[in-house]
């Protein structure tokens, strides 16, 4: 049986989200709130529809060294953090600790490597990942699953397992690298090989099973140009490979304790004196009804619904700057 479940909670992809989902609110005193809103009304639904007691809220942090030794052009086609959005930080990273959910960055480490690493570290826990990035998709099985944004009308989030990934993608979670290293990935500027799109390179992946078995059996191949495009794109392939498989090493000791991870009850009162503050009136009043239930969230009563099969991945702006 496995244990209780830990929710990882790609920061920034979520931040970004709601920052453009909502119009530019700013409150009396002229700030900008709506991402700050966004990001309330963001932690209160998960908890109400996808509840569990660990947790936390996962920032990308300073460039990735590492990647950009192989690909320097690494997201450099992102633009800089809208200031709007910049100045609604500190208050975000408050908000999230309010509600009891602890935050985990690291300078020179993504979001995604982190979240990877925290999920396969803990293997008697069920964990849940909330982003919409493709790659995180390459650590799916039976127990770690993601939940991504719902496109189909009814709002909220879906969870994506191994079927799902399939359905999706027409490739299985331990195939997705392969498959983004021919494809490439426009929102992260790694480019893919000319004239490879999903569905040749998931035949591609079906057929041969990974890319170091394309590259031994090129013969196979039965497009002529496909063929040269692709013999001539092994250490291209091999760069891309490096790049986006995801570092599974934890870059803290502290990060081993699931406990470390166990999230708090919200601070109401404090969450309360932030939506005064910020003239955040609707926000103040799921507060009042958080209160009345005692702070607490149950976990949802229906089955999750199916995961999409289309990608749909939100563009991220620059998080480097």
């Amino acid at each position: 049986m496995m244990k209780e479940t830990i929710t990882l909670i790609d920061a920034y992809s979520q931040i970004y989200r709601g920052f453009y989902a909502l119009p530019l609110l700013s409150n009396s005193k002229g700030q900008f709130t709506n991402a700050i809103l966004a990001t309330a009304k963001f932690l209160i639904s998960l908890d109400r529809d996808h509840y569990s007691p660990y947790g936390a809220v996962v920032f990308d942090k300073g460039r990735p060294e590492h990647r950009m030794k192989i690909i320097p052009e690494y997201k450099a086609q992102r633009p800089p953090m809208p200031e709007e959005l910049r100045g609604q930080l500190p208050q975000i990273r408050e908000l999230v600790e309010a509600f009891g959910w602890r935050i985990v960055e690291k300078e020179g480490q993504e979001a995604d490597d982190i979240i990877a690493a925290i999920a396969v570290t803990f293997k008697e826990n069920q964990v849940r990942i909330v982003s919409a990035d493709k790659d995180i998709a390459q650590v799916i099985d039976d127990r770690i699953k993601m939940l991504i944004p719902d496109r189909n009308g009814a709002g909220g989030y879906v969870i994506q397992g191994p079927d799902e990934v399939l359905a999706r993608f027409a490739v299985k979670p331990s195939q997705i690298v392969d498959y983004l290293s021919l494809i490439g990935d426009s929102s992260d500027n790694i480019p893919g090989i000319d004239g490879v799109g999903p569905k040749t390179a998931a035949k591609l992946i079906s057929q041969f099973g990974s890319i170091d078995s394309l590259l031994s059996k090129l013969g196979q191949i039965e497009n002529e140009k496909l063929r040269a495009k692709i013999s001539g794109a092994s250490e291209f392939l091999k760069k891309n490979r490096q790049i986006i498989t995801l570092d599974l090493s934890l870059p803290d000791d502290f990060l081993k304790d699931v406990e470390y991870f166990h999230k708090s009850k919200p601070d109401i009162a404090k969450l309360k004196a932030m939506a005064d503050d910020l003239d955040l009136k609707s926000f103040k009043k799921e507060l009042e009804k958080m209160a009345g239930e005692g702070n607490q969230v149950p976990a949802p009563a229906i089955a999750p619904k199916p995961a999409m099969k289309k990608n749909e991945g939100m563009f991220t702006p620059d998080l480097f700057g």
